[in-house]
């Protein structure tokens, strides 16, 4: 009688000789697949960096790539094997396992996407100045999860690349140029149309303006001690001291000329205007028996009423006679 254990020992040698033509196809699968594998990544990396100047995004596709074609020589070469069941039980465990990890890392998966799509989109590149989130910079680095952005007060901010992506953002490198919208008010008294003729000549005057743009000017307002307007102009833009020097630049000559042409920009003004419709006096408001309780006339600068007079040489009396009186009842002789 044959023992079992070698009965089943042959059964796994003559099921392991059958295999082995199999198995020697599966295994030959595998280096072609790893051959293409290495073909794929190469040749997805040459076509990313065509439309994508994003290294790490490069990298990542041509990673995923090559990655893909190696599962899918395993699948094959399994296949080949008659391993059919291992591979459908692979799969939905790895699917089981997508779904945990997908919902583990919501957040940090989106970053990821969120930073491939800037990657394909490029809407702004390192050494750009950017305003997004409320924070306004230059980008510094963008990777697959965060971009950052060094602040010109010094800070250096990471931002997620799902909220870089999902907010409204301003690119002020992207054109080269930036326009310059610059306040200023002159006096009622002042003509107008002389000033508005000045601050054009001071404007067009500056080196560094763009001239292929005009410069503009708009009174816009009637302020309380000035009539306002706004000029605008542009000028090259590269870096931030570009805009913040033109802008102060043009402060300084724009007040020097309007010194050297008598135009008058104002200090703050009130004018106090009384009773109901405006255009009345202090004095004409205010009841007059207020000032005759202080001691004053109906009005600032007016001479004294005859009944205040009158009231005045009466106090003055009657102080005499009390005075003569105390001085009688001193000088009397005391019992």
């Amino acid at each position: 009688m044959t023992d079992p254990l070698v009965t089943k020992l042959q059964t796994w040698l003559t099921e392991f000789v059958a295999l082995l033509p199999n198995l020697a196809v599966a295994l030959i699968v595998i280096l072609v697949t790893f051959l293409v594998a290495g073909l794929v990544r190469r040749g997805v990396r040459t076509l990313m960096e065509s439309v994508s100047n994003y290294a790490h995004a490069n990298n990542l596709v041509a990673t995923v790539a090559r990655i893909g074609v190696i599962l899918t020589g395993f699948f094959i070469a399994l296949s080949i094997l008659k391993l059919t069941g291992v591979v459908a039980t692979f799969l939905a465990g790895a699917g089981v396992v997508g779904l945990a990890l997908g919902f583990a890392f919501q957040d940090i998966a989106a970053n990821f996407i969120s930073g491939f799509m800037l990657a394909i989109r490029r809407p702004f590149h390192e050494g750009d100045i950017v305003e997004t989130n409320d924070y306004l910079g230059k980008v510094d680095e963008i990777n697959l999860r965060t971009t950052i952005i060094d602040t010109f007060q010094g800070q250096r901010v990471i931002i997620p690349n799902k909220e870089v992506l999902g907010n409204p953002m301003v690119n002020y490198s992207q054109r080269g140029r930036r326009r310059i919208d610059l306040s200023c008010g002159v006096a009622y008294g002042d003509d107008l149309e002389k000033a508005k003729r000045v601050a054009l000549e001071t404007v067009r005057s500056i080196e560094y303006r763009d001239e292929s743009k005009d410069v503009d000017l708009y009174y816009n307002e009637f302020g309380g001690s000035s009539v306002n307007f706004v000029i605008r102009f542009w000028v090259e833009f590269t870096a931030q001291t570009d805009y913040l020097h033109a802008q102060s630049d043009a402060v300084m000559r724009l007040k020097k000329a309007y010194d050297d042409t008598d135009v008058t920009i104002p200090f703050p003004i009130r004018t106090l205007d009384f009773g109901v419709v405006g255009g009345e006096k202090l004095n004409e408001v205010l009841p007059r028996s207020m000032y005759r309780e202080n001691g004053g006339s109906s009005g600032p600068g007016a001479s004294a009423s005859p009944a205040s007079s009158s009231e005045m040489a009466s106090s003055e009396t009657a102080s005499s006679e009390t005075a003569s009186s105390e001085a009688a009842s001193d000088a009397s002789p005391q019992t």
